[in-house]
């Protein structure tokens, strides 16, 4: 493989559907080539290359904020209907209802350190929530060029999920099935889980209560094939949406430099900062 993302799905994206008329953008950026060695081990893993012609825009690495100070905003939190969220995941979700952040979009947040996945809708209502697998190695962000080599040139210590906030769109699979692409670049998606690598018991990590058994993956981000198909396909059909990935080295100010404590400033948020860019 070589110039092409190392897309850790075992398929890949030709590129999103609300994005096929700009095709020829980037048509011939990336070409992928695989040797036939990796085809029968580690090639057929979730962590297997993409097989596409185009990068889908916007989609190549975490989206930077450019803001305006937005005085007064009052607390609005997000409808977890009834669910019990990690403290992180719903301070995160409150802010980003609260101060706009994702732009009239559907989200979703990704608990690295619970291995967890939560997608809501543009108004922060939760559509559904479900555990991930993620990243063999803790840390939060990808190896440079990590989205170039080869799976035999991918050590463990490089198999990280990044932390951060990407523009996320869905494309299809080989043509087959669709991934959920949030890091284009360094060839991080989100994705059905795979089971082509029986050792690695992939249905049974996702089935565990301990969060260091869902530490298995290249970097991609796997979820329960019904989850997928019933919650985060239908969000971000037709669309693009906001992926937050939870750091868990990082602070949360390093990684979200416009992120604040919605319950520190209940009685009305001054200076909020407020992303001037669409996602």
């Amino acid at each position: 493989m070589s110039g092409m993302p190392a897309n850790k799905t075992g398929n890949g994206p030709y590129l999103p559907r609300a994005l096929r008329s700009l095709q020829a953008i980037s048509l011939g950026l990336f070409v992928v080539c695989l040797a036939s060695s990796l085809a029968s081990s580690a090639a057929v893993a979730d962590e297997a290359p993409v097989d596409a012609t185009v990068m889908p825009l916007e989609a190549s690495a975490a989206v930077a904020h450019s803001a305006e100070l937005a005085p007064n905003l009052a607390p609005k939190p997000a409808n977890f209907d009834g669910a019990q969220p990690p403290d992180d995941v719903r301070k995160l979700a409150d802010w980003i209802v609260t101060a706009g952040d994702n732009r009239g979009t559907n989200f979703v947040i990704v608990d690295k350190p619970q291995a967890k996945v939560f997608v809501f809708d543009a108004d922060g209502k939760i559509l559904g929530m479900a555990p991930c697998l993620v990243g063999l190695q803790p840390g939060d962000d990808s190896v440079p060029g990590v989205g170039t080599m080869t799976l035999a040139q991918i050590s463990p210590d490089m198999r990280t999920t990044p932390a951060g906030r990407f523009v996320a769109s869905l494309g299809p699979d080989l043509g087959k099935k669709d991934v959920l692409w949030v890091d284009y670049a360094n060839a991080i998606s989100l994705h059905r889980v795979v089971n082509n690598v029986r050792s690695e018991r992939r249905p049974e990590r996702l089935a565990s209560p301990t969060p260091l058994d869902h530490r298995i993956s290249w970097g991609c981000i796997n979820v329960p094939a019904k989850f997928f198909d019933h919650v985060v396909e239908p969000a971000f059909t037709g669309t693009t949406g906001i992926v937050y990935i939870l750091p868990e080295i990082k602070s949360m100010h390093d990684v979200f430099p416009k992120y604040y404590d919605v319950d520190e400033h209940a009685g009305g948020l001054q200076n909020v900062s407020l992303p001037a860019s669409a996602p």
